[in-house]
């Protein structure tokens, strides 16, 4: 099976976590260990956050003059050079002799006319008093916006539209060699008149670059990996219940939250919409039972055939 195993800023820091080389290094050594018995029997490709890495980065940018500070795509590739070695490492050290991996900086095309860039609403970087936020905002044409009690830098989310380095990454995937790739969204690039690209301000969102990856590869499967067992419906509430199947259309019939599990389940839903293969969501510890459907929460288009595994289930069907 060709598998797309996305992990979550988990993999990396753990919540709460100080994020240091050393607290990375052995996050990643977990992962590592987990994904471990599906590389070994698949084709593996591998693509993850970087929310935590590329907000270190804007901190330090933050350091600079204006004039000095380095644009969001080249701190983009940054994090994926980076977060691919660690990955590189770990994985690399537990594989057979002669089983090869690779990262590759990806770049993803998207839309210039993208309603996103008119409005502005992923944060990065670090929070600053209203002031100073106001003050970056009219000598680098920021958008800032509040965050809880602060205020932060916001930048354009626009849609993944096609992976320029698709060709390479399926060439690297036929030869055998476990592909890291698209981290962290991908690097956001724009055509420019003539032909070619180059990169823009913005952010894509990493699940949605996910499912655009394992669509365009035709993946069996999209593994969403993160530090939560399931989706749950009624999230937050002590009827919470934990959803184990279910088809996109049963899904889209409820809502989840924006900013965490809501862009997960929409990528689910989005592969398992435009492919033949299924999608997971759950924890990193039970990748190879979510391979095998005995864990997390399964999004495939033949789902609405089936019962939604809840407890109970006839509970659960009245929901």
């Amino acid at each position: 099976m060709r598998i797309v195993a996305a992990l979550g800023g988990n993999a990396l820091l753990r919540r709460g976590e100080p994020m240091t080389a050393e607290n990375q290094r052995a996050n990643v050594a977990l992962a590592a260990r987990a994904l471990l018995p599906i590389a070994l029997e698949h084709d593996l490709i591998l693509t993850h956050g970087n929310g935590p890495q590329v907000g270190l980065l804007s901190l330090q940018n933050a350091a600079y003059r204006p004039d000095e500070e380095y644009p969001l795509d080249i701190l983009d590739a940054e994090t994926e050079g980076m977060i691919g070695y660690l990955l590189e490492q770990e994985l690399g050290n537990l594989l057979p002799p002669g089983r090869s991996m690779a990262t590759i900086l990806t770049r993803i095309e998207v839309d210039p006319r993208d309603p996103a860039f008119a409005r502005p609403t992923k944060p990065i970087g670090p929070v600053y008093d209203r002031a100073e936020a106001e003050r970056r905002a009219a000598e680098q044409s920021w958008t800032v916006a509040r965050d809880g009690n602060r205020w932060r830098r916001v930048v354009p989310s626009p849609q993944p539209r096609r992976i320029l380095e698709l060709p390479v990454i399926e060439l690297l995937v036929r030869e055998g060699v476990i592909v890291v790739c698209a981290g962290g969204g991908g690097i956001p690039v724009v055509p420019v008149p003539g032909g070619g690209h180059e990169g823009i301000e913005a952010v894509i969102d990493k699940d949605f670059a996910g499912a655009l990856l394992a669509t365009s590869l035709h993946a069996d499967a999209l593994l969403m990996l993160t530090d939560v067992t399931a989706v749950f419906a009624d999230w937050g509430t002590p009827d919470a219940w934990p959803i184990h199947r279910g088809s996109p259309e049963d899904l889209a019939a409820r809502t989840f939250a924006a900013g965490s599990m809501g862009p997960k389940v929409e990528a689910a839903c989005r592969f398992a919409t435009a492919s033949s293969g299924f999608a997971a969501i759950g924890s990193l510890g039970d990748a190879e039972a979510m391979l095998h459907g005995d864990a997390g929460t399964i999004v495939a288009r033949a789902a609405a055939q089936l019962e939604w595994e809840t407890a109970p289930l006839l509970a659960s069907a009245t929901r």
